[in-house]
C-alpha cells in the first residue's frame, strides 16, 4: 500500500473565494467561510487560522483528533497541524482570519506574553467565548477588513499590524482565562512554554538545543520529544525561525553591515550567516536586502 502524501494548504488559493479581502500574501479575511471550497483530503497547515463560529456547527479532525465548533466558539489552528474530515451544517456562518506564519511572528516579535499564551492553543485549539468577547472579535474583524480595503492610506499595513496585535492581546486574555481557570496546564505544556520564552530571550546569542535543555534541567532528548509532540516542530526549527525573522528585520530595517549583523547574532563569520540565511530563506542576505 502506497502511503498518501499530505499536501500543504495554500493561503493564496483562498484569495479566489467570494467575499474575501487580503493584504499581499500575508493576510486574508472572509465572512463566507461556509462557501469556501474545502479539500477532501488531509492538508497540513502552513499558515495561522483564527475562526469564530457565529451560527450552526463545524466538525473536523485536527491531527486525527475530532473537533466540534459551535456558536460562540473560536478556533486557532497553527502551522504544521494536519486538518482532515472537514464538514459543516447547512446553516453555518462564521468569520475567518488567515495569515502567513512570517507575518504573525513579525507582529508578535518581542511580545513574549502574547506569543507564549498563543502556544497554549496548539494543544487546545477550540475555546468558548463570552458574549462580550464575541462582540470584541467581531469589531476587530470589521475594522481590520476596512483598513485592508483602504488602499489609499499610506500607513495601511502598519495600522493593520497594530490592530492585529491589539486583537492578539484580547485573544491572549481569553487564552489566559481558559488556561488558568478551566484547564490545568500539563507538564508538557509548561516545558514547551518555558522553552519558547527562553528562545525569545536568548536566540540572538544561543542556538544550541543542549543549552536550552540545561536551563530547563532536562535532557536534550526529553526537550526534543516534548517540543515535537507539542508543536509538530523540533527545537532547532523553532530557534532557527526566530533567528531567521530577526535577520529579515535587521536586513530590511537597519543600516548595519552583514558582518555587523553576523556579530550581533553570534554567527562565527559573515560567510556562515550567508549559508544559514540562504538555506532558510532561499536567497543570499545581500539579495534579500536589495529586493
Amino acid at each position: 500500500m502506497v502511503k498518501q502524501t499530505i499536501k500543504e494548504s495554500d493561503l493564496n488559493k483562498a484569495k479566489t473565494w467570494s467575499e474575501s479581502v487580503f493584504l499581499d500574501d500575508d493576510l486574508l479575511l472572509t465572512e463566507r467561510i461556509n462557501e469556501a471550497p474545502m479539500p477532501t483530503e488531509p492538508r497540513r497547515m502552513n499558515f495561522i487560522l483564527i475562526g469564530l463560529c457565529i451560527k450552526g456547527e463545524v466538525m473536523y479532525q485536527l491531527d486525527t483528533q475530532k473537533q466540534v465548533i459551535k456558536p460562540g466558539d473560536i478556533l486557532i489552528v497553527s502551522d504544521r497541524h494536519v486538518v482532515d474530515s472537514y464538514r459543516h451544517s447547512n446553516d453555518m456562518e462564521g468569520l475567518c482570519i488567515m495569515m502567513s506564519v512570517h507575518f504573525f511572528r513579525e507582529i508578535i516579535q518581542n511580545v513574549s506574553d502574547v506569543s507564549s499564551l498563543f502556544l497554549f492553543s496548539r494543544q487546545h485549539p477550540v475555546m468558548s467565548l463570552e458574549q462580550k468577547e464575541i462582540e470584541t472579535f467581531k469589531e476587530y474583524f470589521q475594522v481590520i477588513k476596512q483598513k485592508i480595503c483602504d488602499q489609499g492610506n499610506h500607513f495601511r499595513k502598519d495600522l493593520i499590524k497594530t490592530l492585529l496585535l491589539a486583537m492578539f492581546y484580547d485573544l491572549s486574555n481569553i487564552i489566559y482565562r481558559v488556561q488558568y481557570n478551566d484547564k490545568p496546564q500539563t507538564r508538557a505544556d509548561a516545558i514547551f512554554t518555558h522553552f519558547i520564552k527562553l528562545v525569545e530571550k536568548n536566540y540572538r546569542q544561543e542556538r544550541r538545543v543542549g543549552w536550552y535543555a540545561a536551563q530547563l534541567n532536562i535532557t536534550p532528548k526529553h526537550l526534543s520529544e516534548t517540543v515535537k509532540n507539542a508543536s509538530r516542530r523540533t527545537p532547532n526549527e523553532w530557534i532557527d525561525d526566530y533567528v531567521t525573522l530577526e535577520l529579515r528585520v535587521l536586513l530590511k530595517n537597519s543600516t548595519k553591515t552583514i558582518k555587523e549583523i553576523a556579530q550581533e547574532l553570534n554567527f562565527p563569520n559573515q560567510s556562515f550567516l550567508g549559508k544559514f540565511f540562504k538555506e532558510h530563506v532561499g536567497v543570499s542576505p545581500s539579495k534579500y536586502r536589495k529586493s
